[in-house]
């Protein structure tokens, strides 16, 4: 089997960002940031190219901080909940 591929550009190994194509200054989508987080800058299409994956990320790390936060506030003043619901029941 005979292959003509050669690697004569050294920006084809290193990391996407990196490459003289990709930093151009453009705005990027949220797939694609999320894909170059999941793969360590290796690849920004990973993902595909479907902006509601990006957002459906986005909304989950946002709903996860605020769940958290509101789990950290209800019980870590849990004694402080319970009176107050006390007085009002």
């Amino acid at each position: 089997m005979r292959t003509d591929f050669e690697f004569r550009n050294g920006a084809l190994l290193g990391p996407v960002v990196f490459r003289p194509t990709f930093n151009q200054f453009e705005p990027i989508s949220a797939t694609q940031a999320w894909s170059l987080f999941f793969t360590a800058s290796q690849e920004d299409n990973v993902l595909g190219y479907n902006r509601e994956i990006g957002r459906f990320l986005n909304g989950t790390i946002l709903a996860v901080i605020l769940f958290g936060g509101a789990w950290t506030l209800l019980f870590k003043n849990s004694y402080l909940v319970w009176q107050l619901l006390q007085q009002l029941g």
